[in-house]
């Protein structure tokens, strides 16, 4: 009951807070923060505990093995990777959707620095997000019509950053062992540290715990064809990876040269077009794996590759400082320390940290460093 109160005390300070920013804000954000309190409200209402789940004779045995199996993952996360042991992830919503959520993300036609927008709780991100598929197309058309380009995507799992309880959720609940491990991994990593507007250190130091946890894992509970069906996936996402860091480099310096507007527009769209017949190639020497055709259900644009740097630029920074440190529980000190400067020593922190990865980067990516686990 004690746990109950908390979290409708939180509920209930996250939706007072919603509307004083709905004040401060104006009419024009009324229905984007009504929406997203309503949502946030509902997920929340309709996760149970596992336990009830798996006491549920009428609960699919597939999803029971599910939910045993993340509730051995959460453990996990606690033990060896001293991850939050608070209700995050101890209780289950089964949703009629196919994402929690969907994402407008937005740039200038000619530009790859991401719009921005600033919220109360987690501080200026370069996206937008909504409960309901059609109202982010309807927002996403908005910017278009503003001349923007735009890309909608779904998104699987989210972190309220400790203010709730986030669920296990059927969006996410039946990927792989170790692409279960790794969504949780990061989602908790997210409740550890978080530094509001700094969206390229927190996926940086997230994405860090994730693969270092996943690594882990398989070492001390995976067997060979997991390990194998991993360091495959992990393989052509870093291949993947790498093809979109080129092509944006390539779209950076097009976009930074003395030309008119005509001419950035002709190579961006040759840049574009690169960018595909790049991937039909990568994706047949994959032996036709088409994990990543999704990406390219919509005509590319800017917004596509804006978010790349977000999640690739501090890797190398936060690896080596995990390798430094040897243990969690010191490398996330390390990483509070981080969070506690000026946005310009982190960023040449980070930069410094990872120079020697850099330099080797044509050996090929970097494997995440394993450190100590925490008992």
């Amino acid at each position: 009951m004690g746990q109950f109160r908390n979290v409708l005390f939180r509920a209930r300070y996250w939706l007072v807070g919603s509307g004083l920013a709905l004040m401060l804000a104006g009419c024009a954000q009324f229905k984007y923060y009504m929406q997203a309190a309503q949502g946030q409200y509902a997920l929340w209402s309709d996760a149970r505990p596992i336990e009830d789940w798996l006491g549920d004779p009428s609960t699919d045995p597939q999803l029971k093995a599910r939910l045993e199996k993340a509730l051995r993952i959460r453990r996990f996360a606690v033990h060896h990777l001293g991850l939050p042991d608070n209700a995050s992830y101890k209780n289950y919503a089964a949703l009629s959707r196919p994402f929690v959520l969907w994402n407008v993300v937005a740039t200038p036609e000619l530009s790859l620095r991401p719009i921005k927008w600033c919220f109360p709780i987690a501080g200026c991100v370069s996206y937008r997000g909504y409960y309901s598929k059609e109202d982010a197309l309807a927002y996403a058309a908005e910017l278009r019509a503003e001349g923007d380009d735009v890309q909608v995507g779904g998104v699987p799992a989210y972190s309220t950053l400790g203010w709730f309880s986030d669920p296990l959720l059927s969006t996410f609940i039946n990927y792989s062992d170790a692409e279960l491990a790794r969504m949780i991994f990061h989602e908790l990593a997210h409740q550890v540290v978080y530094v509001q507007g700094d969206s390229q250190f927190n996926e940086g130091f997230a994405t860090t715990v994730e693969e270092a946890g996943v690594q882990l894992w398989l070492d001390l509970y995976g067997n060979d064809a997991m390990r194998e069906g991993y360091a495959r996936y992990h393989a052509r996402r870093e291949e993947f990876l790498a093809l979109l860091v080129r092509h944006r480099a390539a779209l950076a310096a097009n976009y930074a040269r003395h030309a008119s507007t005509h001419h950035k527009r002709e190579e961006k769209a040759r840049i574009f077009a690169a960018l595909k017949a790049d991937y039909l190639k990568l994706k047949e020497s994959w032996g036709g794996y088409a994990g990543y055709d999704r990406w390219f259900a919509e005509p590319l644009n800017n917004a596509h590759l804006s978010a790349v740097a977000t999640y690739q630029e501090d890797l190398p920074g936060f690896r080596a400082l995990l390798a430094q440190e040897k243990n969690f529980p010191r490398f996330y000190a390390a990483v509070q320390s981080l969070a506690n400067m000026a946005l310009a020593q982190r960023q040449q922190r980070l930069q410094w940290l990872g120079r020697p990865a850099m330099l080797n980067a044509g050996n090929g990516p970097t494997p995440a460093p394993v450190p100590e686990a925490v008992h």
